[in-house]
């Protein structure tokens, strides 16, 4: 299975951020039936590391990641630094005891999960956090670092997606660990999952309309708020000419209008500093309906990326300095 549903390197990845808002609600929802229920299920400390393969990396690493920051150890027999690092990185998985879970995962096994992750070296550690893939560190490197980049790691899991990691009963064998609460459905889920259907076959006007039904029912629903912003993002750039837009764009910087449709390029491409940037200077050059159009797309752009992104803050602060 690919690891499809995550935004590597910085880049928005439209289906990368959804995941990320899925798993978080789903996380909670979890979260909440455990506790409704009386508790959670803890594991045994064997569990904080496993060995990870193609076939089940969805299941181990992404569907895990909606509860606990999963840190992923690639490495290979015959890497030298591996045999280093490999050891530190379990040793640190049970210290943080369910703060984290290390996957292993052999390269050599796995070509297909390497490529995804872009990796040309090893050692090299990536984690993911409900679902999006964050690169950590490649090569060896000094256990103080690496404790470092864990806490950093588990303290935007925890303030970011509410991931407080999974309970450890020291005494438990992996066979007497009890089964994971199950996530409640909620009451649109077929649905959102309709949307998320039209989504993938190109249907953007249909994925519109469903996050907008949900919407109409519950306009708190914060993930069919997340849909619909990327479902009208895909739709206005879906026939652009990109090579007349981005021309117009740099050949008119007054034209509202061009900046606009160039600012949703820069988005879908994944220069989010780019599109923020230049709607914020378009907010500045401006004043009266012109403004407050660009002033609406900037908003609308923010809920792609999502409120907790630190370029969303960057370019709230940005875009304030420059209407007051």
């Amino acid at each position: 299975m690919q690891p499809r549903n995550m935004s590597m390197s910085g880049v928005v990845d439209l289906a990368a951020v959804k995941a990320a808002g899925e798993a978080k609600a789903k996380a909670e929802q979890a979260r909440a039936e455990s506790a409704r229920q009386g508790g959670g299920g803890a594991v045994a400390p064997s569990s904080l590391v496993i060995d990870v393969d193609e076939a089940g990396f969805e299941r181990d690493v992404l569907q895990r990641s909606a509860e606990v920051p999963v840190v992923i150890d690639f490495w290979a027999e015959w890497c030298e630094p591996c045999k280093q690092l490999s050891p530190l990185l379990e040793r640190l998985a049970q210290e943080y005891s369910g703060r984290f879970v290390l996957a292993k995962i052999d390269v050599d096994a796995n070509q297909m999960l390497m490529q995804q992750f872009g990796i040309q070296g090893i050692p090299a550690v990536f984690a993911v956090v409900a679902g999006q893939a964050l690169p950590l560190f490649q090569g060896a490197a000094p256990e103080t670092q690496i404790r470092q980049t864990l806490d950093q790691l588990i303290q935007v899991a925890e303030e970011r997606f509410g991931l407080t990691g999974i309970t450890v009963d020291p005494d438990a064998s992996p066979d007497e660990e009890a089964a994971p609460a199950a996530v409640p459905q909620g009451p649109y889920d077929a649905v959102l999952e309709a949307a998320v259907q039209a989504l993938d076959a190109g249907d953007f006007g249909g994925a519109v309309q469903a996050y907008k039904n949900v919407l109409s029912d519950d306009p708190g629903n914060s993930e069919a708020k997340l849909g619909l912003a990327q479902a009208e993002l895909l739709r206005r750039v879906q026939d652009m000419d990109q090579q007349k837009v981005r021309q117009d764009a740099a050949e008119n910087p007054a034209d509202v209008t061009a900046q606009i449709a160039a600012a949703d390029l820069d988005l879908v491409g994944g220069h989010v500093e780019d599109a923020f940037g230049r709607l914020v200077e378009t907010v500045r050059r401006t004043a009266g309906e012109d403004r407050d159009a660009v002033r609406v797309r900037l908003l609308e752009l923010f809920e792609v990326v999502g409120p907790d992104d630190p370029r969303v803050t960057a370019a709230r602060s940005a875009l304030a300095r420059v209407l007051f």
